[in-house]
């Protein structure tokens, strides 16, 4: 197998990163991708740096074992902790989902106050602000954890009045400062993505980061001549360190189709 049709790996602490296999899936259709939920140590945002760091080098290791082109860390804990370690460490690109987010949202902000949701340890590193600062100095952000829509996602609860009332109460304080960007700083919030472009109103612009790491994907490809060449149908495959059943019957519901096959893994 040429270096260019290897696979491209992802991998997330969960299912949310599956958001982010089913955008490369549509922007670069022709990639066979091989997609890794450590769901034997989910959550990823209650850990210390140096615990996610270790966790991350370990799912690099295995997805490295079978022959990936390239990495995608589809996990905004792990971004925001682990990417530079993983790029020091390895031979191949290394792309995560806080940096496209942010060049997103300063590019679509019209006012520079951009607001930032996600799970307690995303918002906790203040990975987004720094990743804005860099491309956007001008720019303020506002950051809010919202906790509750990770089970809200995983529950198929992403219509109706109570996740309405959830995502009205969390993004309050955020509207009260006027922000016009939103960032879907966690892979779990797509689902939800409805309730909350209600809750912020027209005025604010979403900004999808499964959709944007899927376009840094495919620039990437591009830029480094690792576009997949063969005629043959891509392959797509599963895997995860705990529990296969229950991943594939939440996870059908991020990636929108059913898995073929989910296989168990030790990491």
């Amino acid at each position: 197998m040429g270096d260019c049709d290897r696979p491209i790996g992802v991998f997330d602490s969960g299912v949310g990163g599956l958001t982010v296999f089913r955008q490369i899936a549509r922007q670069a259709p022709r990639e066979s991708l091989i997609y890794l939920g450590d769901t034997a140590r989910v959550p990823y945002g209650t850990k210390s740096p140096q615990t996610v760091i270790r966790y991350a080098r370990a799912c690099a290791a295995l997805l490295l074992e079978r022959g990936i082109k390239m990495l995608v860390v589809a996990c905004n804990t792990a971004s925001a902790f682990a990417i530079d370690a993983l790029r020091d460490g390895l031979d191949v690109p290394v792309i995560g989902v806080i940096e496209p987010g942010a060049r997103a949202a300063a590019r679509k902000s019209r006012t520079g106050r951009i607001g930032v949701i996600g799970t307690v340890g995303t918002v906790a590193s203040g990975a987004y602000e720094k990743a804005i600062a860099g491309v956007a100095p001008q720019a303020r952000v506002f950051a809010r954890a919202c906790p509750l829509f990770v089970p809200l996602a995983e529950e198929g609860w992403t219509e109706g009045p109570v996740p309405e009332s959830v995502a009205q109460t969390y993004l309050a304080a955020l509207l009260d400062h006027g922000i016009d960007t939103l960032v879907l700083g966690c892979t779990h919030y797509p689902l939800l993505a409805g309730v909350i472009a209600r809750a912020a109103g027209p005025a604010v612009a979403l900004v999808d980061s499964a959709e944007e790491t899927a376009g840094a994907v495919r620039e990437t490809l591009e830029a480094l001549a690792l576009s997949r060449q063969s005629a043959d149908p891509p392959t797509r495959r599963f895997l995860v360190s705990d529990d296969p059943d229950g991943f594939e019957r939440i996870g059908r519901r991020f990636l929108g189709c059913e898995m073929d096959y989910v296989e168990w893994v030790d990491c």
